[in-house]
């Protein structure tokens, strides 16, 4: 929790300093007056209003400020919408140059998803999954992910051996895992550190035979 501890004159001076320094409104502040003001006896002994000031973390906020603020900064006019389901929230973006925040394979809006969840979920005590969406491009790739996932499971159990795909965002991972999960024949893994980290289509049988090798393993 970001505070801090200002002092004035005055209360209502000591909290606009600290409003301001903290670069928040007075509905996004918890305020605590630590010290009340006195003026003393002919100023002996006078001393200033002391107050504590704790910005009231709000997550989805701090990303929506983060992304139209950073459109403002490009010089794009886009329309962000946001749907609200428990602790996962969707930014829907429009606007007539949306498709340029999409980029190549997705790269651009998948950058800037990263960037939303790491700042949006920075100061938050329980995470947030936020999700950046633009002309449907989620629900696209998703199906892509679904039949690449398919395919390559038939791969493994065809080769009989496990079968690496390239790294992949932490969404797009959790999306090849729930496609998957429900098969009898194949299993998966993720392995390695962000931003390579990877998952790996394992056939059952060829998972079977590795723990038999290695029980017997001096």
């Amino acid at each position: 929790m970001r505070m801090i501890s200002v002092s004035a004159t005055t209360v209502e001076l000591a909290v606009a300093e600290g409003l301001q320094q903290l670069n928040v409104g007075r509905d996004r502040a918890e305020v605590v007056v630590k010290s009340a003001p006195s003026k003393g006896f002919l100023g002996i002994g006078a001393r200033p209003a002391v107050v504590e000031i704790s910005i009231i973390e709000d997550p989805i906020a701090d990303a929506e400020f983060f992304l139209r603020e950073m459109f403002v900064a490009m010089g794009l006019v886009i329309k962000v919408n946001k749907q609200i389901k428990n602790r996962d929230v969707t930014f829907e973006l429009s606007g007539d140059r949306v498709a340029l925040l999409i980029g190549k394979h997705g790269k651009t809006i998948d950058a800037i998803q990263v960037l939303v969840n790491n700042l949006g979920n920075k100061h938050a005590k329980r995470l947030f999954r936020f999700t950046v969406d633009a002309q449907g491009y989620r629900e696209r790739h998703r199906q892509k992910l679904m039949s690449q996932a398919k395919k390559l499971a038939e791969k493994a159990v065809l080769l009989g051996r496990e079968v690496k795909l390239e790294p992949m965002i932490a969404s797009d991972r959790k999306i090849i895992h729930s496609i998957l999960q429900n098969r009898v024949d194949v299993t998966t893994e993720s392995r390695g550190e962000e931003p390579n980290r990877t998952i790996f289509i394992i056939p059952k049988a060829f998972k079977s035979r590795s723990c038999v090798v290695k029980k017997r393993v001096p």
